[in-house]
């Protein structure tokens, strides 16, 4: 089955204005001074510690992302615990986990002002160093400056451990200007597929198995899309099917029964935010039988592709998700008043 397909790293903002600059002068300038190039011993005392009080600061950040810089430089994989050690992995993850699972299956993005921007990521696949130069670039988060990543934050790229670790610190720290929602590669599959869980195992030895469930329990926490502004739609894989179909009659004598829907009978048509609100954020597998579950727009939000064939039709190739026409984004535009879907 092919893979979700891929894209280079992209940026889009709504208006725009200079970001916090103390938070921007503070990591770049260490960054600067040392000239981003590789140092022979580490630019921070390591191991990396988590802060007793259990409170994230941007200095923390700051030595987090010099460190991971220098360490991808500089170390093999097998000497990822010398510098973040898996008791501060599992405080970290844990952490940010309680957040995210608190969090609605659709953030909803709209407490800023016309000063402010809103960045928007796309897939970046264990590509630190582009994340590092991106932050760098756009503006680190701050009061004014919002970051929603659509996903994608592993497998294929050799850091993709240190790229979540570092985009879950930022959550953390500023919970209400970070948004980290979930790709079809933050999944089993996938991560077993295309290298993650390979690299984990790598880089925490026999620990590795340990970090990798935790990696993967904390997936399972990230919202599947987001609102921002009242007008722009962000999901990895984008439009999502309605469900709120009639399920079969259950059989006399059985109290419970799997959802069956029949194409025939049950056409498909574009879901509401409503019925997205209410979805379990569990992800089935590719490939799936649309006919034997009920939990479909998880899959559709991380699996879907657009295509130039009108209306609404299963996404057989990929064996989860849709393909939708121009037609499907005018009328969820329309409907829910939106601008873009990005």
């Amino acid at each position: 089955m092919p893979n979700k397909k891929e894209s280079d790293t992209t940026v889009s903002s709504l208006p725009s204005d200079e970001s916090n600059p103390t938070i921007s002068s503070t990591i770049a300038s260490t960054e600067h001074s040392k000239g981003n190039k590789p140092l022979s011993s580490a630019p921070v005392q390591i191991p990396i510690s988590y802060p007793e009080d259990g409170m994230l600061t941007v200095e923390w950040i700051q030595d987090l992302t010099l460190t991971f810089d220098w360490s991808s430089r500089n170390l093999p994989p097998s000497e990822f615990p010398s510098v973040f050690p898996v008791d501060v992995f599992d405080t970290l993850v844990l952490t940010a986990s309680k957040i995210l699972h608190k969090e609605p299956n659709c953030v909803v993005i709209d407490d800023f002002d016309q000063d402010s921007r809103v960045v928007v990521v796309g897939d970046v696949h264990g590509q630190l160093h582009d994340v590092l130069f991106l932050l760098r670039d756009a503006g680190f988060p701050s009061k004014n400056c919002f970051f929603v990543f659509n996903g994608d934050y592993v497998d294929r790229g050799a850091w993709g451990l240190e790229t979540f670790l570092l985009l879950l610190a930022w959550k953390v720290f500023l919970p209400h200007r970070v948004y980290l929602l979930r790709g079809n590669h933050e999944s089993k599959y996938c991560t077993s597929v295309y290298g993650f869980e390979k690299e984990v195992m790598a880089k925490y030895g026999d620990k590795g198995k340990h970090a990798y469930r935790k990696c993967l329990g904390c997936f399972e926490g990230l919202p599947l899309a987001s609102l921002i502004g009242k007008h722009v739609f962000t999901a990895h894989g984008g439009l999502f099917r309605s469900v709120s179909h009639a399920p079969s009659k259950k059989p006399k004598g059985k109290k419970k029964n799997n959802v069956v829907f029949n194409p025939e009978t049950n056409p498909l048509s574009l879901g509401s935010f409503h019925e997205l609100a209410k979805a379990r954020r569990s992800v089935l597998d590719p490939p799936w039988n649309p006919q034997l579950s009920s939990n479909l727009i998880p899959g559709d939000l991380l699996w879907s592709d657009p295509s130039m064939k009108l209306g609404l039709s299963e996404n057989t190739e990929r064996g989860i998700g849709l393909l939708w026409g121009p037609d499907s984004t005018e009328e969820f535009l329309k409907k829910f008043s939106l601008k873009v879907i990005s």
